[in-house]
């Protein structure tokens, strides 16, 4: 599935998925207002999304991963190669690291929403817990069970439930995080993930061994 096929899909699907939104929520809005167009989506503004980041700033390396919490591949990554990078470069003051979230279909939007409800103090506690129990908030793929899924480990990770339904219920912001996140495919040419961008150029996923040669090549430079 082509970049731009993938971004109009994920448009439809979440229109479409109106009804299973409204009966895994306690809101109930009447419409999810969701970017139906890449230019529609340029054209949102983007700048209430905070970026969610670890390691100084000023870093000499900036890395950025794109990844959806529904995405095995991307599970395994923060299993493996995430937590090498965070040990021996990002606790280092080595390379500034940028978690992007790539959304394919509604589940993994949710569980973004999910995410971010703690702030950026709870985001990648969060992550992880999403990533480590994936398979089994995911289950059979049914939108409310995995939902229902997605409120446990956020209750597991101390948030209330209010503030739970609250963030599920935010149209507005899923509505922007779609937006920032079509906004950043465009940019970095994502069609995949976990896709990297290590100091402005894109690589695919790759072994630890592999990351680390690239990074040192940078950190050399």
């Amino acid at each position: 599935m082509t970049r731009m096929t993938a971004i109009a899909a994920l448009c439809l699907t979440l229109v479409a998925g109106a009804a299973y939104w409204l009966a895994s929520t306690p809101a109930n809005p009447t419409d999810l207002p969701f970017a139906a167009s890449a230019q529609e989506a340029a054209d949102i503004d983007t700048s209430s999304v905070t970026e969610m980041t670890l390691g100084d700033a000023d870093a000499p390396v900036t890395v950025i991963e794109y990844a959806s919490f529904t995405c095995p591949h991307c599970a395994t990554f923060h299993a493996d190669q995430f937590r090498k990078l965070k040990s021996d470069y990002i606790d280092t003051g080595k390379v500034h690291f940028i978690y992007r979230d790539v959304y394919f279909d509604r589940l993994g939007l949710w569980a973004s929403m999910v995410a971010r409800c703690g702030g950026e103090q709870r985001f990648f506690g969060l992550s992880s817990l999403i990533f480590d129990k994936q398979k089994e908030w995911i289950g059979s793929g049914d939108p409310v069970q995995a939902a229902n899924g997605l409120r446990k480990l956020g209750k597991v990770a101390g948030l209330g439930e209010d503030q739970i339904e609250a963030c599920l219920s935010d149209q507005d912001k899923a509505k922007t995080l779609v937006a920032w996140y079509q906004q950043n495919a465009e940019e970095h040419d994502i069609d995949s993930t976990p896709s990297l961008v290590i100091d402005g150029k894109k690589y695919s996923n790759m072994p630890y061994d592999e990351l680390k040669d690239v990074i040192e090549k940078q950190l050399a430079n």
